[in-house]
């Protein structure tokens, strides 16, 4: 969603990189530009003169540190600010003291109320808590059965008396609903409300009715980030008419320019809490501030990767495969790659992954031209192979390979690029698991290096190779090669004291003699 955002601003920086210091001319044109970008990533314009506002005072006048540089100072300072207008802190839901939780979902037909209903239930169900969806959209065709098939997915009940399409009453079915949820113990209680094409004064009413029924304990308004300034818009109706407490932000995996991620929580005074970045019911998180403006500088999001892969990746099996890299009895196979994949696989598309690394920004075309269907060929080529063959692909011989084709629907050249990629990568992670470096850098003090680089041997010289010629020690100064020969010459004349024969012979110390009295040696 933010890509050309990204692109705008990465080549403002790229502007700076020459300049020692910040004249207020080089803030002033930089800001320009800034303010640009925003604009066209339909950023509301009140937010982009605040924004521009605070990192122009933060800049002017600003002494160079001797740390970061000018390019580093300017996105220091947007970053900060890019925080501060996404609403600086992440806040989650506030769980009430005596339970049934109430959630209540607000906001426009289309902007994914339902199926995020069903993503909200399965974080929280992930989160040891005992979720339960009420149907109170009894308007819009086919929404409570909607809803029961999402429920379904995420494994969560659905409150559902009313068959909807436009017959029962939203507001008794949402009072019950408590009731319900009290006798059998569900702590959360997630009301999915009916919306509008538009703001009218009849959704309004009811949402207002519903609420005043429930008294939820959050009121989320969930809005389409794909719909630009429009979404701070209604974002502002609904707060003024039903009263919001925070914003659900869905569909920013689209390609719209982001705007309203920008402007909404700074225009509404109200945080942004949670983000839906995609259609599986896993595509949701807690939205972060400060990781929402590192992808926009390009700087990346380490901390929801490493969050997902924990929650993903198996922790045995990964310990278990490296060990097998560290030289255990067993050697790392192709099942324990696959294993590897697989669970690579289930933090979502290779593309979506690659993008939360440092500098990906660089790399965006090639990720997105990242074709998954590569991966499912290679498992398909790791499937067709026997247990055996898999555990030591050394007896691929030419009629399995042709076989392995066979089976996995590709050509024989595409089983030998497999098997040769795998080879070298092991051999690569083995190293470096036993202290080698990378290659072109030395390995880690103390350690082995790689055949050919830091920590193996290095390739001598001409100078090394003539010293070496002369003899260890050899001074290229004929005048003091001479004084060398001749200290060896008399040297030699020189007998090194001669080693005791036995234990006879040996003489201990006379201080070390009184110590050991008559228990000395024999």
């Amino acid at each position: 969603m933010f890509d050309t955002l990204q692109d705008r601003l990465a080549d403002v920086f790229k502007g700076l990189r020459s300049k020692g210091r910040l004249s207020e001319a080089d803030v002033d044109a930089t800001m320009r530009e800034i303010r640009i970008a925003l604009l066209e990533a339909d950023v509301n314009l009140g937010v982009v003169k605040e924004f521009v506002a605070a990192v122009k005072a933060r800049l002017v006048g600003l002494e160079v540190s001797k740390a970061l540089n000018p390019t580093q100072q300017i996105v220091k300072a947007v970053n900060e600010e890019l925080i501060a207008i996404l609403g600086g802190d992440a806040r989650l839901i506030r769980f009430a003291k005596q339970p049934p939780t109430v959630i209540m979902l607000a906001g426009l037909q289309g902007a994914g109320k339902t199926t995020l209903a069903g993503k909200l239930a399965l974080w929280l169900k992930s989160n040891s808590h005992s979720p339960l969806l009420v149907a109170a959209d009894l308007q819009r065709p086919n929404a409570v059965n909607q809803l029961q098939i999402v429920g379904e997915r995420a494994g969560v009940h659905v409150f559902a008396p009313e068959p909807g399409n436009g017959v029962g009453d939203p507001v008794e079915v949402a009072r019950q609903s408590i009731a319900h949820a009290r006798q059998k113990l569900y702590d959360v209680v997630i009301v999915d409300t009916a919306g509008r094409l538009g703001v009218d004064a009849e959704l309004m009413q009811q949402a207002a009715d519903i609420k005043a029924a429930v008294d939820p304990h959050e009121t989320l308004f969930v809005v389409d980030a794909m719909i630009g300034q429009d979404a701070v818009n209604t974002a502002k109706a609904f707060d003024e008419g039903v009263g919001v407490d925070g914003v659900v932000l869905t569909k920013l995996d689209g390609d719209a320019r982001g705007g309203a991620a920008l402007s909404i929580a700074r225009v509404l005074g109200k945080p942004i809490m949670f983000a839906s970045n995609g259609e599986k019911l896993q595509d949701f998180d807690v939205f972060h501030p400060d990781r929402m403006a590192s992808r926009i500088l390009g700087m990346g999001d380490m901390l929801t990767l490493i969050e997902q892969a924990e929650k993903t990746f198996d922790a045995e099996q990964s310990r278990a495969a490296a060990e097998k890299l560290l030289g255990g009895k067993a050697k790392f196979g192709l099942d324990d790659f696959l294993g590897q994949m697989r669970q690579l696989r289930k933090m979502g598309p290779l593309s979506k992954i690659l993008g939360m690394l440092p500098g990906a920004g660089q790399f965006k075309d090639a990720i997105n031209e990242i074709d998954e269907r590569e991966i499912d060929r290679i498992e398909a080529i790791i499937c067709s192979m026997t247990p055996k063959e898999r555990d030591d692909v050394s007896i691929l011989n030419g009629s399995r390979r042709a076989r392995i084709a066979k089976g996995a629907g590709v050509e024989v050249s595409a089983v030998n690029n497999l098997v040769n990629r795998f080879v070298e990568a092991r051999k690569v992670m083995e190293q470096m698991a036993s202290g080698g470096g990378l290659p072109g850098m030395g390995g880690l003090p103390g350690m082995g290096g790689l055949p050919g680089m830091g920590g193996g041997r290095r390739p001598q010289t001409k100078q090394a190779k003539k010293k070496a010629k002369r003899g260890k020690g050899v001074s290229g100064n004929p005048a003091k090669r001479a004084q060398q020969e001749l200290a060896r010459a008399q040297g030699a004349d020189r007998q090194a004291p001669a080693m005791p024969q036995s234990m006879d012979e040996f003489e201990l110390p006379e201080d070390l003699k009184k110590m050991l009295g008559d228990q000395g040696l024999r």
